[in-house]
């Protein structure tokens, strides 16, 4: 199922129906007096954040939802029945924006969420509903009102607790199918990953969600590579684990590179707190080692944690590290209904290669 995050949808509450002008006519009955019924009343637009749904691929092939009209009132004074709500769901992350991209109408985090876009119209009264001690055979009705429409924007961000985050082959999908029981795509090329992948870890009996973000080049925040888009998934995340290829030219550099990219798109990630990590200690010499923690460590004003992803040397330290941030409260639902079972569960172990 292909990961879509974005997505513009048109939506339309339905109308209300007509009141009816009718009066009874029935043999021997005289001035039987008006009986027009009401309109119903149309249908709401409504948004339900749904379990087990974790894209927004559905609305790729259907934009436009319509709920249904009000009928319309009748004699003998029946009331026309409502239309029937049409309800959206949407995973739980989403966000609903104005056609502006900029207004955000609502935000879902929690599973069973709903949100009423667009009330339907009210239905029009019929004639019986004017009737008075000095309008006894009132002759009009009202018409029902129009239902509600526009365009709208969905925008899924990811609930995680943890984000990973860093340079093309930095090694951020090797380290989430070690400790998680993900499996991304992992070859030897850049931009391998080319959407955001979610794990659940489990950490000295502590379970939490780490998602891996497309990687970032200079640029980025100006369309170059993959672009930044997809670092909305890591706003809500109340940890980053920055991780730097060691094998790379230079791991000052390479770390500044995407320190400046989320700068550039949100005070919010730079504000975060942040686990710098040098990965992939296994492919480089011991000198080569040192002289690139030297590096990070002065461009990161930060002791580098040294890690491996394949042979597992410093994983665990680093898990350590984020559940001492994350806490006792996982920001995310599915950590949180994990975290119930996380005294049976056995502690993380590196596995094979």
């Amino acid at each position: 199922m292909k990961f879509l995050d974005e997505a513009k949808v048109y939506i339309r509450s339905g109308d209300g129906g007509s009141g009816c002008v009718a009066f009874r006519r029935e043999k021997f009955i005289e001035f039987g007096g008006p009986n027009g019924g009401n309109g119903g009343r149309g249908g709401d637009v409504v948004v339900e954040a749904a379990d087990g749904l974790n894209t927004l691929i559905d609305y790729r092939y259907q934009q436009h939802f319509k709920a249904q009209k009000g009928v319309n009132g009748m004699g003998s004074d029946r009331h026309g029945a409502n239309g029937k709500d049409i309800v959206l769901k949407v995973p739980v992350g989403t966000q609903i924006i104005d056609e502006d991209k900029e207004t955000l109408l609502h935000d879902f985090t929690k599973v069973g969420e709903r949100f009423v876009l667009a009330e339907g119209g009210n239905g029009g009264f019929g004639n019986a509903h004017f009737k008075s001690s000095t309008n006894r055979a009132p002759r009009h009705a009202n018409p029902g009102l129009p239902g509600e429409e526009r365009w709208i924007w969905l925008r899924l961000k990811l609930i995680a607790d943890a984000g990973l985050v860093g340079l093309p082959n930095a090694g951020k999908s090797t380290f989430l199918s070690k400790v998680s029981a993900a499996k991304p795509k992992i070859a030897d090329y850049p931009f391998t990953t080319l959407h955001p992948q979610l794990g659940v870890v489990n950490a000295d009996g502590r379970e939490f969600v780490l998602a891996d973000i497309p990687g970032l080049i200079e640029g980025a925040h100006e369309g170059a590579g993959l672009g930044d888009r997809f670092l909305g998934h890591v706003e809500r995340c109340r940890v980053l684990l920055h991780l730097i290829d060691a094998t790379c030219e230079h791991a000052g550099r390479a770390y500044k590179t995407v320190r400046g990219e989320l700068d550039a798109y949100a005070e919010t990630l730079a504000d975060k707190i942040e686990i710098v990590a040098l990965n992939k200690i296994d492919a480089v010499e011991p000198d080569e080692l040192k002289k690139q923690k030297d590096r990070l460590k002065r461009a990161a004003k930060k002791t580098p944690l040294l890690i491996s992803g394949i042979t597992g040397a410093g994983v665990p330290e680093a898990l350590r590290a984020l559940v001492a941030v994350i806490g006792e409260a996982p920001v995310s639902d599915k950590a949180k209904n994990a975290a119930g079972n996380a005294a049976d569960a056995k502690p993380w172990a590196p596995q094979d290669a």
